[in-house]
Parts: structure tokens; C-alpha cells; sequence
């Protein structure tokens, strides 16, 4: 069985991290309610889905990469396939299923042209993981081999949308196509890692970690010393995106460590998966030591008891009662 991340984790027990593709604020061509393409309660049974080019609806306005897209309403029947047509060729890492995507995007029905929701509007891209479960089959299929950097227009019929069932809470109904235009911004895997520039590491009480960029784990070295008894988060490697904020989900790569053993406690690197969750959703040495931290970055982070698990740690996670914490960070992306 996969080991669950540690870091959903808090003193009093484990926390569920929620769905990312949610936002509380609506935007103007919404009922108000988001509609991200998160999986329907009730997963698909249908095949793969054939891919074809077409039908689509011409965008009208919204052109450009980045930019919120108008689309005209769909012209007679859509097809009952999977209709995929990429509008501007990007040229960044190809997308793969399981990566995790960062997008804008505009959903809207076939036949009524009605949008039931955008990203463009709130500002904020939808960051969530390309896998079955996570995401509509329909966006699966779709994007999957398509470069960051690309514009890909597709519709997805019922079969590999929200199903027989809709989506009532946005006014999708069970026969509903749906059309989509995704601006494909970023995509990451297990083998994803900080970008930046290295800085000095001087500070003889620290831990040393590695400034290696090959998607493998770093090194770290904790000095034979007593531990800091404050927070500590500071760059090993600084990028150059946005600051994170404290209400913000993140996507991460990390390996934990026991100051006082040096043993590894846990690692999406050992996992081979990325993780993503909110600030709001882990221990206070995580949320505090990376807000305020630039996107790219690799954070060294050494976490005393009191802002990590004091003397409730998780049972079996090899997480000593009192313990003084490590970790290294690499901070890919947030929403």
C-alpha cells in the first residue's frame, strides 16, 4: 500500500485534503458556483474515447494565449466523440497522464453557449493532477501529449464528462457536451525540481542540502549540533516566481528528516509522486516556513516541536515525540 504524506497531517490527527479544483469566488459568466473539471462522484465505465478534430466552435474573441477566450455556441450535433483540436502549438514539456497540470481554462455548454465557468476570471489557474479520479476523463484524453505552452480547444461528450447524472449545481444536465477551451501553462512529474539560483549556504548550524536539479532527491546533511529552537526557512535554491500566501495550495517535492538521527521519515521522491495541498491543511512549521517563499525555490525548513508534531506524532511514521524536524522543499507550483 502507498504510504499517505505525512504532511496532511496535524498534532490532533489526519487531515483530508481537499479537491484543488474548487474557488469560493464566482465569476461573472457563472451561476456563481465553480464547475472545475474535477471527477464526477461517480467515475466513468466508458472505453477510451476515439479522437477526432472536430466539430468545434470558433473562437471569436480571447485569441491569444493567456487571454480569457469568447466562444460561439455549437453548430448542429457535436460529435459523440472525443473532438480535440490544439489552436496554438506550444512548445514546453509534453504532458503526460499522472503529471500534475497548471491551466487557465473556459468551460461552456454546446448547444446554449452558456459558461459555466472560467479560471480566467478569478485569476488563479487550476492546478490538479492529470489521473483518473482526480479529473474528468474528457480533459485526460484530451490533453495528454499536448505541450505546455499550447491552447487546446475539445469537447467532451456525457461519456467522458460528468456523465448521465451532470452536474446540476452549475446547470450541466446528463446530455450535456461540453466544450472547453485550456490554456496549458506548466506540467510536472516526479522527476520535476526547483529552478533558480543557488544561494550560500554559510551557516555551520544548519543543514547542508544538495543543490542538484535532476529531479533526484538532495542531500542532506544535519550538523552534529543542538537543533535551532526556532523557525527556520531559508533558500538553497531562490526562483524567480510568485510569492506564496498563506491560504494558497502548493505543489511540492520534499524529504523529511529526524534532526537529532538524520533518518528519513518521508519522501516524494521514495514515492515517486508529487504532492499538493493547502497551506491552511498542514503543520504550522510548513505553512509558516513557506509563505512568503517564491515559486522555483528550494526551502530548507528545520521545524521545532511545537510548530511540527510535538508529542502527538503520527502513529508508525517513525516520528520520535519531541522531535526537531528537517525537510527540503522544492516549490513548484501554487493556486
Amino acid at each position: 500500500m502507498r504510504r499517505r504524506s505525512l504532511l496532511l497531517t496535524v498534532p490532533a490527527g489526519l487531515v483530508t485534503l481537499a479537491a484543488c479544483g474548487g474557488n469560493d469566488k464566482p465569476d461573472s459568466d457563472s451561476t456563481g458556483e465553480s464547475a472545475s473539471p474535477s471527477a464526477p462522484s461517480t467515475p466513468s465505465a466508458a472505453p477510451s474515447p476515439r479522437i477526432v478534430s472536430g466539430p468545434l466552435p470558433a473562437i471569436t474573441a480571447g485569441t491569444k494565449f493567456g487571454e480569457k477566450p469568447t466562444v460561439a455556441k455549437g453548430s448542429g450535433d457535436p460529435s459523440k466523440d472525443l473532438a480535440v483540436k490544439t489552436v496554438i502549438a506550444g512548445g514546453g514539456r509534453t504532458v503526460a497522464e499522472n503529471d500534475y497540470l497548471q491551466a487557465h481554462y473556459l468551460g461552456q455548454i454546446w448547444d446554449t453557449g452558456k459558461v459555466f465557468d472560467n479560471s480566467y476570471d478569478r485569476r488563479t489557474p487550476l492546478l490538479i493532477q492529470l489521473s483518473q479520479g482526480q479529473i474528468i476523463d474528457g480533459w485526460r484524453y484530451a490533453l495528454t501529449g499536448r505541450k505546455a505552452g499550447s491552447r487546446v480547444e475539445f469537447s467532451v461528450p456525457p461519456a467522458w464528462g460528468y456523465g448521465t447524472q451532470g452536474n446540476a449545481q452549475v446547470g450541466i444536465k446528463g446530455t450535456d457536451t461540453l466544450v472547453f477551451v485550456v490554456d496549458v501553462l506548466d506540467t510536472f512529474n516526479s522527476k520535476s525540481s526547483a529552478k533558480g539560483k543557488k544561494v550560500p549556504q554559510n551557516d555551520a548550524a544548519l543543514p547542508k542540502v544538495g543543490t542538484n536539479t535532476d529531479g533526484k532527491a538532495p542531500s542532506v546533511e544535519v550538523p552534529k549540533k543542538a537543533a535551532p529552537t526556532k523557525l527556520v526557512a531559508t533558500y538553497v535554491i531562490e526562483g524567480d516566481g510568485e510569492e506564496v500566501a498563506a491560504d494558497n495550495t502548493v505543489l511540492v517535492q520534499y524529504k523529511g528528516l529526524v534532526w537529532d538521527t538524520g533518518k528519513e521519515f518521508d519522501s516524494t521522491y521514495a514515492r515517486g509522486m508529487l504532492t499538493s495541498f493547502s497551506l491552511q491543511q498542514v503543520v504550522k512549521g510548513w505553512s509558516q516556513g513557506l509563505t512568503g517563499k517564491k515559486v522555483g525555490s528550494r526551502v530548507l525548513i528545520v521545524i521545532p516541536p511545537a510548530l511540527g508534531y510535538g508529542d502527538n506524532p503520527p502513529p508508525n511514521s517513525g516520528i520520535p515525540k519531541g522531535a526537531t524536524l528537517v525537510f527540503t522543499v522544492d516549490l513548484l507550483a501554487k493556486m
